[in-house]
């Protein structure tokens, strides 16, 4: 692989990360990703990523690209990579991008999913995978109020009072809610996402489902557009940037792409 610009798909655990960004005094998944790909390239190498995490969420494939002057094949930046990264992040995959390609302003849409375990008794297992509500929730509710947040809107009551987004309007793509043996999925994808907009929309979601709000308060927050009357944010573990999408030219060896057109057509 020629010197240039290197894509990767990166996964990891977020559980004892400070989030994605790198900060001073504290482990973050950058930090610890520049440090073992510039390792490999015998050179300091800054990664710029799909979409940034907090503290606590979780990546399936996030994306990321850097600047490299060294020669190696893509299994050498993968194997050298996680030769050199701690148990809790992975590199999946190298692919050479041309000049063109960023990893956060090419992508068309970003996909997420937030995880619910509604059970009487917590679980060990899924302590750091999934939010523990010990209340039944109503799937159905649920179902019925999301359906108002499919499409083009202004999601300003869905997002952190701290968002630094010049717009609050975007377009949600699908919204999926499904269930099995009391652990919920919340599936989402969309054009592009607010600083907490999926866990604000999972927390007036479970409050819906709880019963401690209308199925209508979701069309009621878009019309208010004001976060203080949005609910209470999620936590979050239960939180996985999934993938983003990328036009096909690029050629990244991404697990099964989600068109999002044929989402959005298929969710209205």
């Amino acid at each position: 692989m020629r010197p240039g610009r290197i894509a990767l798909g990166v996964e990891y655990d977020g559980t004892h990360f400070h989030g994605w960004q790198t900060q001073s005094g504290v482990r973050t998944v950058q930090s610890e990703l520049e440090a073992a790909v510039s390792r490999v390239a015998d050179h300091p190498v800054i990664v710029h990523c799909a979409g940034r995490t907090d503290a606590g969420v979780h990546a399936l494939e996030q994306v990321v690209h850097f600047e490299t002057t060294a020669t190696r094949s893509e299994r050498s930046w993968v194997l050298g990579a996680n030769v050199n990264l701690p148990p809790d992040v992975g590199v999946r995959w190298a692919h050479p991008v041309d000049d063109g390609f960023h990893a956060r302003f090419s992508a068309q849409a970003r996909h997420y999913r937030y995880q619910i375990l509604a059970r009487r008794t917590r679980s060990p297992i899924q302590r750091d995978r999934a939010v523990w509500v010990h209340e039944a929730l109503d799937l159905e509710r649920m179902r019925a109020a999301a359906v108002a947040l499919v499409g083009e809107h202004d999601f300003s009551s869905f997002r952190a009072v701290a968002c630094q987004a010049k717009s609050p309007v975007r377009r949600v793509l699908y919204l999926d809610l499904s269930e099995r043996d009391g652990l919920i999925t919340l599936a989402i994808g969309a054009n592009g996402f607010l600083h907490h907009m999926v866990r604000n929309i999972a927390g007036v979601l479970m409050a819906i489902g709880r019963g401690e709000a209308s199925v209508d308060w979701t069309r009621e927050l878009l019309e208010v557009r004001d976060r203080r009357l949005g609910g209470v944010t999620a936590q979050p573990q239960g939180l996985y940037f999934v993938r983003a999408d990328y036009p096909p030219e690029f050629g990244l060896p991404q697990s099964e792409r989600t068109d999002p057109l044929q989402r959005l057509k298929s969710a209205i």
